[in-house]
């Protein structure tokens, strides 16, 4: 029988509404500084939400040339930053040797929010006048393929998209690839921007976005307070680079965790609510996957979003997978209260944070909460960073439309 190899983190990267890089994104999450603004990509001005967790100050043209900047959708200029910046971490050099054992699985919705009015051009100019890089620098494949292209890499090359779960499952996808032999080394995680006129306001109408933080941006996104009103949409992007233990330990790299497991499950409820005992399968397998008890997780990084019906069911289903005295022992926390919701991108970012708070013992706080809510009564780790011995993270996403994922990182062990 074949043994299932190890899986290892030895790269990390991130692009984030608080930080362009690893070190800037983890000292403002600490210092629990907030990246929530007023829009500024497009003129907000007469809607109903005008706030936003935007990346600042980014330049693809510093992790590409300028026509390949040029034809490539804002995701997947993100997503190469941050895989340009796993690699770099994560010490791997590509080389007409190894660059056909290399791939690349991402998150992302693409372009699905600014495709245009193309229908209106068609009517009017003629259907020869349609956008000609519209599928290829607006398709929401084109995260993977534009990363993979950069890099000139020809492992798998796979895009995810199930909704806010999304960053989460590609990560796990990456990690069934790496234990059934179809690849030994693997750029995963997620990439997103869909902070657009069309995505914020399609958000609002549904009823999902906080239409109360226009005027006080920073504290507008408040996971597990009372007073919650919605979650604020934000772009970013997350990498991880994986590889089997036997070929991170061949090439002398350093191991930053272990990638445990995954586990998925399905609400199938509603289009919108979320459903507690759905959300627990997820967490449930995962600790299945990881061969864990759930004591042996130190610390949840909580999905989060600040809308009334997910927090309260996140709660709830952390009680019901874990067991109320753990889920009562073990501390939880939402970075999106910094950060906002970047959709496909927010399991990404948010694995990449899990696995800092294993690497420096310490926890990033849910930031806005002042007022607890009985639904909600496990520890937040309220406005304050907090150390604390991290063996093992827990790190959720749930979609809206009710996928469902989790997955497991911990302290590697040889």
């Amino acid at each position: 029988m074949t043994e299932i190899p190890r899986v290892v983190v030895t790269g990390i990267g991130v692009v984030s509404p608080v930080g362009l890089d690893v070190d800037s994104t983890w000292e403002s999450l600490l210092a629990g500084r907030s990246g929530i603004d007023t829009i500024s990509l497009y003129d907000a001005s007469e809607h109903q939400v005008r706030i936003a967790g935007e990346v600042k100050g980014f330049d693809p043209k510093q992790y590409m040339d300028h026509k390949t900047a040029r034809r490539s959708g804002r995701f997947a200029q993100l997503g190469v930053a941050a895989s340009l910046q796993a690699l770099c971490t994560g010490g791997l050099e590509v080389t007409d040797e190894n660059r056909d054992d290399i791939g690349v699985v991402i998150a992302s919705s693409g372009g699905a929010f600014e495709m245009g009015n193309q229908e209106l051009i068609i009517e009017t100019q003629g259907s020869s006048r349609v956008d000609p890089l519209l599928i290829t620098k607006r398709g929401g494949y084109m995260a993977a393929a534009r990363v993979g292209r950069v890099l000139g890499v020809r492992g798998p090359n796979t895009t995810i998209n199930s909704a806010c779960a999304s960053g989460t499952d590609a990560l796990g996808q990456a990690l069934n690839l790496i234990r059934t032999g179809s690849a030994e080394v693997l750029l995963a995680g997620a990439a997103e921007a869909i902070v657009s006129p069309v995505g914020i306001s399609a958000m609002a109408v549904l009823g999902a976005l906080t239409k109360k933080g226009n005027d006080d941006p920073p504290r507008a996104s408040r996971p597990f307070d009372v007073n919650r009103s919605g979650f604020v949409l934000a772009e970013g992007a997350g990498m991880l680079l994986l590889e089997t233990e036997r070929h991170a330990q061949e090439r002398g790299a350093t191991i930053l965790a272990e990638f445990a497991g995954a586990g998925w499950s399905f609400d199938s409820t509603s289009d919108t609510a979320p459903d507690a005992s759905g959300q627990s399968l997820a967490m449930l397998r995962a600790l299945t996957s990881a061969k864990m008890a759930p004591e042996e997780i130190s610390y949840i990084n909580a999905h989060g979003t600040s809308t009334p019906l997910n927090d309260k069911a996140e709660t709830a289903a952390i009680k019901l997978a874990l067991g109320e005295d753990v889920a009562r022992r073990v501390p939880i926390s939402s970075i999106k209260s910094m950060i906002g919701h970047s959709g496909a991108g927010a399991g990404g970012v948010e694995a990449v944070v899990s696995l800092l708070s294993i690497r420096d013992n310490i926890l990033p706080p849910t930031i806005n909460y002042e007022t607890p809510d009985p639904d909600c009564d496990l520890d937040y780790v309220p406005n304050a960073a907090r150390a604390h011995q991290v063996d093992a993270v827990l790190s959720n996403s749930f979609g809206l439309g009710g996928q469902n994922a989790a997955l497991i990182l911990r302290r590697y062990r040889e």
